[in-house]
């Protein structure tokens, strides 16, 4: 009989005072803000509508200690959205934090050979 691969997968989710605040489609929601700079460009990118995203990105910012993205007003070349480095630092860090964990999840599932 052929051994099947085992895999685990591990999701983060932080909550604030009972309320969603960072989980992996958060955080890919910010890491495309950086890449396109814009919310409606990362929502469409993301096949999701720009409300919901502006919802998420308000949420987040309200939760934070300080404002993950910044809005930029437009003008001639339009508006947009910037990570501010504490975002980015944010970002970094649950990237860290993932990828320790997912590590660590393959070690228990390696050292049992599950």
């Amino acid at each position: 009989m052929k051994k099947q691969k085992t895999e685990i997968f591990v999701r983060i989710w932080i909550n604030k005072h009972g309320k969603p605040f960072l989980g992996d489609g958060r955080i890919e929601l910010l890491q495309m803000i950086k890449k396109r700079g814009s919310i409606r460009s990362a929502a469409h990118e993301l096949k999701m509508s720009y409300k919901k995203a502006w919802g998420l990105v308000d949420s987040m910012n309200n939760q934070a200690i300080q404002p993950l993205v910044q809005m930029k007003t437009g003008g001639k070349s339009g508006g947009g959205a910037v990570l501010t480095k504490y975002g980015e630092s944010i970002v970094q860090q649950y990237s860290k934090l993932q990828n320790s964990l997912q590590k660590r999840a393959n070690q228990f599932i390696n050292s049992f050979e599950l």
